[in-house]
């Protein structure tokens, strides 16, 4: 009966379905492969049954399985990827897309900017207008590949000198691709979104032509509009760009305190203390002591000499004053039941004296005065130290033996 063979069907459908996936999750480029031959042939036979085309899974499931298959190649691809865009005029935008990331994976970018060229001049009714936003990323790739152009072009007359730009023609077509590039990239990042490669290099090219206002303009919107995702990355681009512009300490230290409330383990906050440490101002040197505890929370920053020698000085600035040590003990609070364990034990100790003396003397000095001279890394350290005689740790020893009475005060 016609229910029986639609029953059938869609459980004959779903058990295909359920090998690929199976194929694919152990990496079974062919019998994935052999599976979705069966799945198109079997939609083929039986498509007109079907309520909804199926056309955006063979799209996504067959990308995969070629973008793996050991035998597949550039032209399979192609020829696989122009199938695709005659099966849904809905999604034919973003199989332009994809096929032109696969063209520039594979180093061929002429094909991919004649692709894009190609699916910029797209129009199909209303689908137009519904798909305006994949039409807007597309025209901002045409950009970014125009502005690879222009940047090959700036590369090749700066190496020539001055002899390189008397050269008329070559300047003008620079100059050319930087209009096509600007347009589209200007366009592109009046969106809310991240677009972190586009505005990179649009502020490239707005800087290399003078435009400093339109880059900061770009850069200041980037960071600060509320209607944008929260970026790490956008408050870099601004950081570096002000640090570009030598625009001054407290504009800097503005933009990274923002970066440090998003992502206070970025490798920016070694900048963000030492500008901290230099200032003058109470309020700002607590911060930076802020600062580096909170960095070195962070796994990542466990053997960071920078981040413990960073630490290391200012708590060696606190001590020896006697001023502030309540900043140290406000900090330590929060971290005394699980900081020993995490940066100070035995094992630690040992790696760090094998591995890299200058971190395990910085990491020594910070165990000594938050842990007291009975602290496993310390002693340890200590020891190896003076039993190699090196001065610089005989020197560390007698310090924090000086300044125990801080441990006292800071354990409460």
């Amino acid at each position: 009966s016609s229910n029986e063979h639609k029953l059938n069907f869609k459980k004959s459908k779903e058990a295909c379905l359920s090998y690929i996936q199976d194929a694919l999750l152990q990496k079974q480029w062919k019998r994935a492969a052999e599976f979705l031959t069966c799945y198109v042939e079997s939609l083929e036979k039986d498509y007109s049954r079907e309520h909804i085309g199926p056309s955006e899974m063979i799209w996504r499931i067959g990308t995969e399985i070629l973008w793996h298959h050991s035998q597949s190649s550039m032209k399979e691809f192609n020829c696989f990827m122009e199938q695709m865009k005659t099966l849904g005029v809905k999604r034919y935008l973003k199989v332009c897309l994809e096929h032109v990331f696969h063209l520039l994976c594979n180093g061929q970018t002429d094909e991919a900017y004649q692709n894009l060229s190609l699916a910029e001049s797209w129009r199909f009714g209303e689908q137009t207008a519904i798909q305006d936003k994949e039409m807007k990323l597309v025209q901002a790739y045409r950009g970014l590949l125009d502005y690879y152009s222009w940047s090959k072009q700036k590369n090749i007359l700066l190496e020539r000198g001055e002899d390189g730009f008397s050269d008329l023609a070559v300047e003008q077509e620079m100059h050319g691709y930087f209009r096509k590039a600007a347009v589209n990239l200007k366009e592109i990042i009046k969106i809310p979104g991240v677009w972190d490669i586009f505005v990179k290099c649009y502020v490239d090219l707005l800087e290399f032509y003078g435009d400093h206002n339109e880059a900061r303009q770009v850069l200041n919107e980037y960071a600060y509009n509320s209607k944008f995702p929260a970026n790490p990355n956008a408050h870099v681009y601004l950081y570096q760009f002000l640090k570009r512009q030598r625009e001054s300490k407290k504009s800097l230290i503005s933009a990274l305190k923002i970066l440090h409330d998003i992502v206070p383990s970025h490798e920016l906050m070694i900048d963000f203390n030492t500008m901290l440490q230099k200032s003058k101002k109470r309020k700002k040197c607590r911060l930076g002591l802020e600062v580096i505890f909170a960095a070195l929370d962070y796994a990542g920053w466990k053997e960071n000499a920078k981040a413990w020698s960073c630490l290391a000085r200012q708590v060696k600035q606190i001590v020896i004053s006697e001023k502030h040590i309540d900043w140290i003990k406000q900090e330590w609070n929060s971290r005394k039941d699980w900081w020993p364990a995490f940066h100070f034990s035995r094992y630690s100790a040992k790696r760090n004296w094998q591995e890299n003396k200058s971190l395990s003397y910085e990491k020594a000095l910070v165990a000594g005065i938050l842990l007291g001279k009975g602290c496993k890394y310390f002693k340890y350290i200590s020891h190896q130290g003076c039993k190699a005689q090196l001065k610089r740790f005989r020197m560390l020893k007698k310090f924090v033996n000086r300044h125990n009475p801080v441990y006292l005060r800071i354990s409460g």
